[in-house]
């Protein structure tokens, strides 16, 4: 009998377990910031940035990001229709309005010419989501933003060791944000990042971060504005040290795992996984395959195969105009956002876990080539029949 096969899991080993009961053990009072401010430092030597803040989540760094550009009511925030709902929820929680534009279809990433389509005096912000560890035009939207006085955010939560002509993912806009979830290619737990290279911006979400103590404040306990508390705490940070240390290691892997689905999938046409243009290098953290229309084949006939084979299935994500709670910005005369809505009924996730073996991966693999093949032999019956 074969075992389950996962879609993702982290890659844990002793060295991060070491420092997390170091920490456990002597990471309190003068010293209970100790893991934190290494994990801090060691980020931004491995993103090239000047400063970075450890967080709770991705969600809270983008929260206090966002919060310390002044973003708020009346404000319009424009953002890929592709993407989880933790990129939109802080807009909203800021009383802004997200504007979702469609995806390129090779990358999955923002549009630019939708972007621009959709700039208006209300801009204040432009979030580049790198979706799956595939990249955004960073160079259109920067040039964007800059036409417009209008800031670009990098959401980096699913590009940890992805870049654009040398430069990280993360560290190209005003400000970029990670996630360390169970789920990612460098795992917390729980928790996520902020950087940027913006001194001002770096010292007002450091403010906001601690409740909004100013780090230069004397006075005890007393709050300079009203802030947030979106800390990490210094055994996740102690866990995040470790997984740093093996980090070329952690994103080789996931990029292995890419290469070898390719290598498996080459010579099927109408089938497209996570690209790596010219220039670029991609994370791979979930590698994805998307099928051209022709195939006929969708979301749920993947879902149902991978059941069968016994394999976790995890969907596209769903454009975040199909939610309920954003169905007054789902169309504009009734144009939906083309890829975006069709992308996710033909796609699918692979399982990339850094431990899968050669059986695993045929077994993924073979699951989506006896599928095809069904699906070859049932259009040329349909065919002959004609």
């Amino acid at each position: 009998m074969t075992a389950r096969i996962f879609y993702t899991k982290p890659s844990i080993t002793e060295l991060e377990m070491r420092y997390a009961v170091d920490a456990v053990a002597t990471g309190w009072g003068a010293k209970c910031y100790d893991y934190i401010n290494r994990f801090e430092r060691t980020f931004c030597e491995h993103l090239g940035v000047r400063y970075a803040i450890a967080t709770s989540s991705c969600t809270g760094a983008m929260h206090m990001g966002l919060a310390a550009l002044d973003v708020g009511p009346g404000d319009e925030v424009i953002l890929a229709d592709t993407n989880w709902i933790a990129t939109a929820a802080p807009i909203v929680h800021l009383g802004a309005t997200p504007v979702f534009v469609d995806i390129l279809p090779d990358t999955w990433c923002l549009d630019p010419v939708q972007v621009e389509r959709h700039i208006t005096p209300r801009t204040k912000a432009i979030v580049a989501t790198h979706i799956y560890g595939n990249l955004c035009d960073m160079e259109a939207l920067l040039a964007i933003g800059e036409r417009h006085g209008v800031a670009v955010i990098e959401d980096a939560a699913e590009a940890l060791g992805s870049a654009i002509n040398g430069r990280r993912a993360g560290s190209m806009g005003r400000f970029g944000t990670f996630s360390f979830h169970g789920t990612k290619t460098v795992t917390t737990g729980e928790g996520g990042m902020f950087v940027t290279n913006d001194a001002d911006l770096y010292e007002r979400v450091l403010t906001l971060s601690n409740h909004g103590r100013a780090r230069g404040q004397t006075r005890q306990f007393w709050p300079d504005m009203i802030g947030f508390k979106y800390k990490m705490s210094n055994v996740q940070a102690a866990i995040g040290c470790g997984q740093l240390e093996r980090i070329e290691e952690l994103t080789a892997r996931k990029r292995d795992i890419l290469k070898i689905y390719k290598a498996k999938l080459s010579g099927i046409s109408g089938i497209a996984l996570n690209p790596e243009h010219e220039g670029t290098v991609n994370g791979a953290w979930m590698p994805t395959v998307v099928f051209s229309e022709t195939w006929g084949i969708t979301s749920e006939d993947l879902q149902k195969a991978f059941h069968a084979a016994d394999i976790d299935a995890r969907v596209f994500f769903h454009p975040l105009s199909s939610l309920p709670m954003f169905e007054e910005q789902r169309h504009e005369g009734n144009v939906y956002n083309v890829n975006a809505w069709s992308i996710p009924q033909r796609a699918i996730n692979l399982p990339s876990y850094h431990d899968m073996t050669e059986d695993d991966l045929n077994r993924v693999a073979n699951t989506l080539l006896d599928l095809l093949a069904v699906h070859d032999r049932q259009s040329r019956s349909v065919a002959g029949k004609k």
